[in-house]
C-alpha cells in the first residue's frame, strides 16, 4: 500500500483526515460520489487528494440540506454549484417562512391560552398559501362591502375603491415575526361574524355619508367631526355627563341624527384592533387611537341626547 502521506491513502486514513466515519465514506464511495482511485494489492480501496476535496464539499452540502442526487450531479459536474445553491436557497426560504409561521402560531397560542379549536384555526390560517390568504381576505371584504360601491365587480367610486384598499392586508414576501403574528390574528378576526356585521354597518354609513355629500354641500365625515368637536372639551377635562357637554352633543346630533348608532359601530374595539393589525402587516404608522374621543362622545350622547322622533335611537 502507498504511504498514507503520499498521493493515495486508505479509507481509514481518509476518515482520520476528514473527521468522517469509515462507514460514511464507504457509503459515499458506493454511490459513486467519492469513488476510489485504485485498490491496494490486498484489494482495499485507495483514494487520491481529490477525495479530500470532494468529501469536504459533500459534508458542507449535506449540512445545508442538499440531497444525495443533487450532490452526485455537482461532483459529476452535471450541475454547477451555483445552480444547486440557488435551488436550495429557495427551498430553505420556504422552510424558514413555514417555521416562522408555526412559531407565530405557537407564540399566539401561548399568550392567549387558546383552546384546541382556536389553535387548530390559527394553525390552518398560518399555513395558507399567498393565493389562499388573498382569497380569505377577498371573501371578508366582499362580505362587508356587499352591495356597496366598493364591492367586487362594482365600478365603484374612486373613494370607495380606496376605502376597500385601506382595509386590505398585504403581507410582504419576507415578513417579520410581528407581521406574521398580526396576520394570523387579523385573519382570525376577519372570520368573526359579529365583526363582519360591525364593518358592514360602517361601510353602509360611509356610503350614506358620501351620497349625502354628493346630494348637497360637502361636510366633514363623522369621525373628523367628532374629533374636532370632542377633542377640545376632552383636553379641557370636561366630563361627558357634565352640563358643559350638552352643546357638543347638540352639535353632534345636528351633524347626523343617527350619530349614536354610528359611533357605537366605529367605537367597537375590534375595529380599532383590526386597524392596529393592518398597520403592522402593511408597515404603516401606528394609527391614532379614537377610543378616548369616541368613548366621551358615546357617553355624552347617551346622557344628554334625545333620539329623533320615530327613531328610538336605534334605527339605521
Amino acid at each position: 500500500m502507498n504511504d498514507p502521506l503520499g498521493p493515495l491513502c486508505s479509507i481509514g486514513e481518509l476518515a482520520r483526515r476528514t473527521g468522517l466515519t469509515v462507514k460514511a465514506i464507504r457509503f459515499y464511495s458506493d454511490r459513486g460520489i467519492v469513488p476510489p482511485t485504485g485498490r491496494s494489492p490486498a484489494g482495499y480501496r485507495l483514494y487520491g487528494a481529490d477525495a479530500l476535496a470532494r468529501l469536504d464539499l459533500v459534508r458542507t452540502l449535506r449540512e445545508l440540506g442538499v440531497g444525495l442526487p443533487d450532490i452526485r450531479k455537482v461532483v459529476a459536474r452535471e450541475l454547477s454549484l451555483s445552480e444547486v445553491a440557488a435551488a436550495h436557497a429557495d427551498a430553505l426560504a420556504v422552510q424558514i417562512r413555514t417555521l416562522r409561521l408555526r412559531h407565530a402560531v405557537l407564540t399566539a397560542v401561548a399568550r392567549r391560552d387558546s383552546s384546541p379549536e382556536e389553535m387548530d384555526l390559527m394553525h390552518r390560517l398560518a399555513r395558507l398559501s399567498e393565493d389562499e390568504r388573498r382569497r380569505l381576505i377577498d371573501d371578508f371584504l366582499d362580505s362587508v362591502f356587499a352591495g356597496s360601491a366598493g364591492s367586487a365587480g362594482s365600478a365603484g367610486s374612486g373613494a370607495f375603491v380606496g376605502i376597500r384598499r385601506s382595509f386590505t392586508p398585504e403581507l410582504p414576501d419576507n415578513p417579520e415575526p410581528g407581521q406574521i403574528a398580526a396576520w394570523v390574528e387579523l385573519a382570525e378576526l376577519s372570520q368573526d361574524g359579529e365583526f363582519r356585521a360591525v364593518v358592514r354597518r360602517l361601510v353602509a354609513h360611509l356610503e350614506a355619508e358620501q351620497e349625502g355629500a354628493r346630494g348637497g354641500v360637502p361636510r366633514p365625515g363623522l369621525v373628523p367631526a367628532v374629533r374636532e368637536l370632542v377633542g377640545p372639551v376632552l383636553a379641557a377635562g370636561i366630563e361627558p355627563r357634565a352640563g358643559a357637554a350638552a352643546p357638543v352633543v347638540e352639535a353632534l346630533l345636528a351633524h347626523d341624527v343617527y350619530v349614536l348608532t354610528r359611533l357605537e359601530a366605529v367605537n367597537d374595539p375590534r375595529r380599532e384592533r383590526y386597524a392596529e393589525l393592518l398597520a403592522v402587516i402593511n408597515g404603516w404608522p401606528a394609527p391614532e387611537s379614537l377610543a378616548p374621543v369616541l368613548d366621551w362622545a358615546v357617553e355624552a350622547i347617551r346622557t344628554h341626547g334625545k333620539p329623533p322622533a320615530g327613531v328610538g335611537g336605534q334605527a339605521e
